[in-house]
This record gives C-alpha cells, structure tokens and sequence, in this order.
C-alpha cells in the first residue's frame, strides 16, 4: 500500500512580496500592507517583522515608527493578489500529481509515490526553485506523511533558514525532534482556547500532545482534537480534496470608506455587493434561495447613534440570476433603512444553496419561465461573468452607481499590474 506524503507550499509574506515583485527599489526595504478603509495592518514584508511592526497594529500607532526608519505602505490590491496566487497555483498543478488549494497563499500537494522516483527534499527545493523563477514570488515547503505534519514542517522551513525553505519529515525522529522545539498552540487546529485547556493538562509542547492517549483526548475535548494527535503521529487522517467543498453561504459586505447618510448611495453599494456575490455564485455553479441585507453604523464612533438591522425573504425558487437578487435586496433595503444614521457597514449574504436541476417546487409554486427564457437569462449572465473576468468591470448594473463615491479608502493602492492593460508595468 501507497503511504501518504503531503507537502503544504505557503507564499513568504504573500501580499508584501506580490508588492515588492514589481518595485525592485523595495527589495531590502520594509512593506507593510494594510486592510480596508488602510485601517491596519494586515501583512508584514520580512524587513518590517525584524522593526518590531505587529499584525493587525492600526496604522495610526505606526506612522512614527514608517517614517523613522522608511516604512512603505500599500492599500490591499486584491486584484493582484488573486492574479499572483492563481500563478503559483497553476505552477504547482503543473509540477505535482495534486493539488489542494488551502488559501489565497498555501495549498497541500500529494507526493505520495515521488520518494520512490526523488529525494523529497530535493523535489521540494526543485518547486521552490521553479516558483521563485517563473512567478518571482518565494515559498517554503513542508513535507510529512499527513497534513497536521506538513504544516508544522512548513512553519520549520519558515524559521530556521538553513533549512533553505523546505523541511522533510518523513523520518519520525526528526518529527519528535520538531515536536519537542513547539508549543502546542503551534499545531494546526489548536487555537488558544484549546491550547489553554491542554496546558492545564500538562500538555505544554506538539510532542506531549502527540503523546497523550487519543482516547483520553476525545473523551475531554473531541473525536477533531484526537484525529490531530493520530496525525501528529504520522497517520493521515485528512486526506486531500480534490475539489473545494461547496459553499453553504456567500457573504459581500464591506466598511465604507466615507460614512453614508444618502439613500441612493446605499442602494448602490447593495447593488455592488449582490453583483459580487451573485458572479461568486454563479462561479460556484449554486443556485441559492435566500437573501439577507444588513446595515449598520459604527460600534466604535461616539459620534453615532447605534443602529443596526437586517431582513431576509426566501425566493419562490432557487436561482443565481443578478437580476432577480437586485429587485429583491432594494425591497429589503425599503424596510431597513431610516433617516439621520450615518451607515459604517452594510453587506448581502446568499444561503440555502441547490444544485443545478435539483430543486423540487411546491404544487401551488408560480410556474418556472419557459425553457427558452431561462436559457437566454443564463447565457447573458454567463456573457456577463465572463467580459468581467477578462477586463475588470466591462459590464455593470446601473444601480451600481458610476463614481461610487461611498467605496473603500484605498489612498495607497498599487497599480493593478496584471490584469489591466493600461497599468502595465513599463520597462525602460
């Protein structure tokens, strides 16, 4: 029988290294990328981790600290990002029997069988090296005969640089000798609730836990936390997927950028993120059949009132068509809003999803449309996806506004390097 052997690639400092790919003047300068609204920050170039700049830090504590020692900051440039990572992904599929993707930056591989034909080391520093030199981006490989392993491989091949960024742990004394070196709050799934009730058990580091008795684990904790120790063990309990499991819900919401107090342009920012979440339904190959909008103005502001609402309905039948969502969420949007707030936040989310042709209607349901109209409402929402994913936004709703003055502050953007044609990076 075929043992297991996983690899987890994880991308350095994902979003700072896709910032730094195009501006070689910041190869030895510290980056910082920051969230929505550029209200904190969100990652971390190797330079600015070394300055002492904390995740999630908000940018205001931090300013003195960017300017003392050049500090270049970004706002969130998801377009590049979700480009870089297909990239990489694509590279990966191309190089390895499998691929699981975990994340914008990680994804597992299966290398079961690749020892009989390479070191695993060796194979890893290959992909490393194919990665770094087609795509630019720098990733670290962890190996090991289950994915609870192959993180904490990874997360080895992060710290310690003479490893070269790829650690190998098939052999199980090199896994003891891992384990030993880590807290248990280190290992995949254990967060800091769980890892503060094992200490309490003397479970302090990976090995202790990987120690313990599985049947003692789960009759304290769960059948999730023993599976965890069997892998610690080297027995692979999570296998790959080949495909991501479906969504059960699909939320769009975001802060605004300027608080909003005009109706009309809280119909616009509803009918951009049900645009969104609709495409991202579509994309999901769903059919949903039910909606809820919300809204509400800032928890943290003195300055406002606190209000904050939502309302849902279930459509007659499942569908994925834009249209159809929009009419519905201005219905909701109706009932939810009041004058004199100014709104921070507002979002849709899609829920109660169905495959394609599944759905059974009641006998009393209002008749489906005819066949030829279903298929021509699909084709033009599928004409739709597709415009907008070769050139960002080609097609658009006019209820999603033009100027859309309400959006995120992205004072601090990056040009949208690979996906747009007039941003084209220029080579003099």
């Amino acid at each position: 029988m075929k043992e297991s052997v996983f690899a987890l690639v994880d991308c350095n400092n994902f979003y700072a290294s896709c910032e730094k790919l195009f501006r070689p003047d910041l190869t030895h300068r510290p980056v910082v990328v920051l969230s929505n609204n550029d209200g904190c920050v969100v990652a971390r170039s190797k330079e600015a981790k070394q300055l002492g700049v904390k995740m999630g830090v908000p940018l205001f504590q931090v300013r003195e600290l960017m300017q003392q020692h050049g500090i270049v900051a970004f706002s969130s440039n998801y377009a590049l990002y979700a480009d870089m990572s297909q990239r990489v992904m694509s590279t990966l599929e191309s190089l390895t029997p499998q691929v699981e993707v975990y994340s914008i930056d990680e994804a597992f591989v299966d290398l079961s069988g690749v020892a009989q034909l390479h070191s695993l080391t060796a194979f890893g520093l290959s992909l490393r090296q194919h990665i770094q030199k087609w795509i630019g981006i720098t990733v670290c490989v962890g190996i090991a005969p289950s994915k609870t392993l192959a993180k904490l491989a990874n997360h080895a091949a992060k710290t310690w640089p003479k490893t070269a960024g790829v650690v190998d742990l098939t052999c199980a004394s090199r896994q003891r000798k891992l384990l030993a070196l880590l807290p248990v709050a280190e290992v995949w799934g254990i967060g800091s609730k769980l890892s503060k009730r094992l200490q309490q058990l003397g479970i302090h580091t990976a090995l202790q836990l990987a120690d313990a008795n599985p049947k003692f684990i789960r009759q304290h904790f769960s059948v999730v936390v023993e599976r965890t120790v069997r892998e610690l063990n080297g027995e692979s309990c999570i296998a790959l997927e080949d495909m991501a499991a479906t969504k059960q819900q699909i939320i769009s919401s975001r802060s605004f950028g300027e608080r909003i107090t005009d109706k009309q342009q809280m119909r616009e920012a509803i009918s951009e993120y049900i645009c969104r979440a609709c495409s991202k339904l579509r994309h999901e190959q769903q059919y949903a059949k039910h909606l809820t909008v919300f809204l509400r103005t800032s928890p943290f502001s003195d300055k406002d009132a606190p209000y904050s609402a939502s309302k849902s309905m279930a459509l007659d039948r499942p569908c994925n068509d834009t249209r159809i969502f929009l009419a519905k969420a201005m219905q909701l949007l109706d009932g939810l809003w009041l004058d004199g707030y100014r709104y921070a936040k507002a979002g849709v989310m899609l829920a109660d999803f169905y495959d394609p042709g599944v759905y059974q209607p009641g006998l009393f349901d209002e008749p489906a449309a005819h066949p030829d109209k279903q298929d021509s409402d699909q084709k033009l929402m599928q004409l739709m996806d597709s415009l907008n994913a070769k050139h960002s936004k080609t097609i658009w709703f006019a209820s999603q506004g033009a100027k859309q003055e309400w959006g995120m502050k992205r004072e601090l953007l990056s040009p949208a390097y690979t996906t747009n044609w007039q941003q084209l990076p220029i080579v003099r």
